[in-house]
């Protein structure tokens, strides 16, 4: 190991988030939205507007700004959130990773910025898959840093293949650029002997659905503070606590919550806090249940606001149905309720139909059309809808985003139109041509709509929305809608094949022992 302060460092990840319920995800859908090798990806981690990850940007300043090094870029590439992915495609990728780490010679380090909930068509860990080829290169001696989304589904080939993981702390995620600076501090640390890493890993036979693992306040909130205040209170003797909430709709036999703690210099601090984490989420798993809003209360409360503009305004999530888990961004049955219910000042989005934003785009402002949503039979099953409406706005171009999650990424979602529904005052839909959930205002505002004039806000986002739309939405003027699709919060409506059964809350009698290591 180089221990100079200018090491080599290889950079590379593959992220997506695997819905074992929708689609697979193929080629096509890494490069419809970041696909970078060599140069470009460096030049992408550095640049202020960009379509690499957060935390491979945070960990390349955190390196740029604490020494000399010399970053080896490899492959990174993401695909929204879809469903398994085609093996050969993550196989090929995998192969030139490995092919150019190879080329490049000799490595002190590797860092590695993938999501942790991947699937592929005949893997159901191909995160620790990706690791273990790396680890298999480079050679037991070689640190391995890793960051992880707090969505993750956690392998024991992944913890025991890697030297160093890091997950995200928040939920909604805007905490990804300080993940990616604190696995560079950790990487410095290591290097210099200042770490030499012992990991503690124990999953929970708990899946909580997503909308109950939110960072700001309940069971996932309390979990997480109390690991970083032990954390705080052992930091001689812990480098790292990272608790994963996992995502139920992998549907694999390595979902459950996961506790990760790493120890500076020694195993048995870890062990030994990772069984007290541990036990303290156990303890809390009736927590992890939460009550749905049903569609035609959603309804009832749009037109109470329309008809009552002092009251303030609220936000739905269109919790069936979002991309940003899977979801295929077309289902129409919450809009189809509001529509049928004459509903009055709503904004909507963001609907994903590529035929229907390339035709609106084509007319031009004021004029109205039969807008025919989910026309096409590849789109996912999604019923029909047929509405008059007429064209608001019209965008072909990329945006930037602005709050959250999507703060500072390029947007390529192009051709959008925003489409008025029923008069004036009526329902306002955007609809774009890339699948991308709504958790920016920027879908809004890059088409000069005004959140702060619609009395509802609709959003195609389980809950990073949250992030995003925070200007005007207090959390008491949140709602999450039960609507069916993908991505729905109701587990027992889904035939599971791969859980580690039985498992809480699905199975209420799911019992833990801690280890007795």
């Amino acid at each position: 190991m180089n221990t100079s302060n200018s090491p080599r460092v290889a950079l590379c990840g593959i992220a997506l988030e695997s819905n074992s319920l929708s689609p697979v995800a193929t080629e096509a859908d890494f490069r419809s939205l970041c696909y970078l090798e060599g140069n470009e990806l460096l030049e992408h981690a550095r640049a202020e507007v960009s379509k690499a990850s957060q935390e491979m940007r945070g960990f390349v300043t955190a390196m740029d700004v604490t020494g000399p090094w010399e970053p080896v870029p490899l492959v990174l590439t993401a695909s929204h959130p879809w469903g398994p992915v085609d093996h050969d495609f993550f196989q090929q990728v995998v192969d030139d990773i490995v092919k150019q780490l190879a080329a490049a010679g000799p490595v002190d380090a590797v860092f590695i910025a993938n999501h942790g909930a991947m699937v592929s068509t005949r893997s159901f860990d191909p995160d620790g898959d990706m690791y273990a080829r790396i680890r298999a290169h480079v050679g037991e001696k070689v640190p391995i840093v890793g960051t992880l989304d707090l969505h993750a589904n956690i392998s024991e080939q992944l913890v025991e293949t890697a030297t160093f993981l890091v997950a995200y702390q928040t939920n909604p995620h805007v905490d990804m650029f300080e993940r990616g600076e604190e696995s560079a501090l950790a990487m410095r640390t290591i290097l210099g002997g200042g770490a030499s890493p012992a990991t503690a890993f124990i999953r929970l036979p708990l899946t909580p659905s997503s909308v109950t693992l939110l960072s700001a306040n309940g069971p996932y909130a309390d979990l997480i503070d109390y690991g970083q205040r032990r954390k705080r209170e052992l930091a001689g003797e812990i480098l790292n606590v990272s608790i994963v909430g996992g995502f139920v709709f992998g549907d694999t036999p390595k979902n459950g919550l996961a506790i990760i703690v790493t120890g500076r210099h020694a195993l048995e601090p870890a062990q030994a806090l990772a069984r007290e984490i541990a036990t303290f989420g156990w303890n809390s798993r009736e927590r992890f249940q939460r009550t749905l809003t049903t569609i035609d209360e959603a309804v009832a409360l749009a037109l109470d606001n329309a008809a009552n503009p002092g009251r303030p305004a609220c936000i739905y999530s269109d919790a069936g149905d979002n991309p940003g888990g899977g979801g295929s961004g077309n289902t129409i049955e919450l809009l189809d309720a509001l529509i049928k219910a004459d509903a009055k000042q709503v904004l909507y989005g963001t609907y994903f139909d590529k035929p229907l934003a390339s035709e609106a785009a084509e007319l031009s402002i004021g004029d109205t059309f039969t807008a025919v949503f989910n026309r096409n039979e590849d789109m996912h099953s999604a019923p029909r809808l047929e509405v008059e409406a007429t064209v608001v706005a019209i965008n072909r171009e990329s945006f930037t985003g602005r709050l959250g999650i999507y703060k500072d990424k390029l947007i390529g979602a192009a051709p959008t139109v925003a489409l008025r529904i029923g008069g004036t005052d009526g329902i306002t839909v955007v609809v774009q041509s890339n699948r991308y959930q709504t958790a920016d205002p920027m879908f809004f505002e890059h088409l000069g709509l005004d959140i702060g004039a619609a009395r509802t806000v609709c959003v195609k986002s389980r809950g990073h929305f949250r992030g995003g739309f925070f200007p005007w939405f207090a959390p008491e003027q949140v709602y999450e809608v039960d609507t069916r699709g993908l991505t729905s919060p109701v587990l027992d409506r889904i035939d599971w094949q791969n859980l580690p059964r039985p498992v809480y809350p699905i199975d209420q009698d799911a019992d833990w022992v801690p280890p007795n290591w």
